[in-house]
């Protein structure tokens, strides 16, 4: 598929996103810009409710055992690679509530012999530092979430009654790497990027791999990479994500799960009034989990290496009743 699937011009806006200095160093802008009408009109084009009984799992129902069958023929060399980001103690502009981790028995607490040591773990975990999964009760648009559930009747103190993260369950998938750096021949994208259908189409022509129904989509923008060289951000006011235009391309191709290596969404958003409108159209119009703050330097490398950008994706989140998504290590295996 190529052109534009949404109707929303995909030129470039006249101000690029982190400002006039970023304009004048060529970086690509977050543009163009979408209006909320334009916006309500693509969330009911690509919205999918109402189509599974096991509504709160929403597009892993794609994900059937013979799916499951053709991913591990993915499988060639065993490369195991591992996606979570270290466990972040430390606070920085991209990190601004810590996750926790601290002794609780030092083998000291238990009667001797063996003595055991003990850790307690904790964390906010739906920011820009903890790689998680977002569960369809995670966002809602419009007070709904996804298939019109009032978001104040199924969400409270108490956690989610729908769309709960151990709903989920595990997802064994295929998943594909749109290794955008790879592709254009650079480090990384520039924080404020947006990535467009256009982008989606020349990378699966250039890595020779095709999106299909029931695949995890993971987008690498580099971002790892430009931190660990240049140091951190604060990605709330600047990163390279999808713009909102994308999203059809990805709905036609019925993909069960979207990651990134950071939140999915471009920003600053290209969208009046909206703060993460990839969020609104994925986890809520189209019953889409997404994997947030993946580090996939390891897996671009090894994708390299292979030759190849399909592979075997295990996702299993925790099993928290009522949790609105869990902190997770996703694993690609080729």
């Amino acid at each position: 598929m190529s052109g534009n699937p949404t109707g929303i011009p995909d030129g470039t806006p006249a101000a690029a996103p982190t400002g006039a200095s970023a304009a004048r160093a060529g970086r690509p802008a977050n543009g163009p810009a979408v209006t909320r009408q334009e916006f309500d009109a693509l969330f009911a084009s690509v919205r999918s409710w109402g189509r599974w009984t096991a509504a709160d799992r929403g597009a892993w129902n794609r994900v059937t055992a013979e799916d499951v069958r053709r991913a591990t023929a993915t499988v060639r060399d065993g490369t195991v690679v591992p996606m979570a980001r270290p466990w972040d103690t430390r606070p920085g502009p991209d990190n601004a509530r810590p996750a926790l981790h601290h002794m609780t028995d030092l083998g000291d607490v238990q009667a001797p012999e063996p003595s055991v040591h003990k850790d307690f773990l904790a964390a906010d975990y739906h920011g820009k530092s903890v790689t998680h999964l977002d569960a369809l009760s995670h966002v809602a648009y419009r007070g709904q979430l996804f298939g019109g559930r009032a978001a104040r009747e199924h969400v409270g103190a108490a956690g989610a009654r729908f769309g709960a993260v151990s709903a989920l369950g595990a997802l064994v998938t295929r998943g594909v790497l749109v290794d955008l750096p790879t592709v254009l021949g650079v480090d990384w994208l520039e924080p404020g990027r947006a990535v467009h259908a256009r982008d989606v189409v020349a990378a699966e022509e250039a890595l020779g791999v095709a999106i299909g129904e029931g695949d995890a989509v993971l987008l690498r923008s580099g971002a790892l990479r430009r931190r660990r060289e240049l140091g951190p951000w604060n990605p709330d006011a600047a990163s390279a994500g999808w713009h909102v235009d994308a999203v059809p391309l990805l709905a036609e191709r019925a993909v069960a799960l979207l990651g990134a290596d950071g939140d999915s969404d471009v920003r600053p958003s290209p969208v009046e009034g909206l703060h993460s409108p990839v969020h609104a159209l994925a986890v809520t119009a189209m019953g889409v989990p997404l994997l947030d703050n993946l580090d996939l330097e390891p897996l671009s490398a090894a994708c390299a290496a292979a030759g190849r950008y399909a592979f075997l994706l295990v996702v299993a989140p925790l099993n928290v009743p009522g949790g609105t998504g869990s902190p997770v290590n996703p694993v690609a295996v080729l």
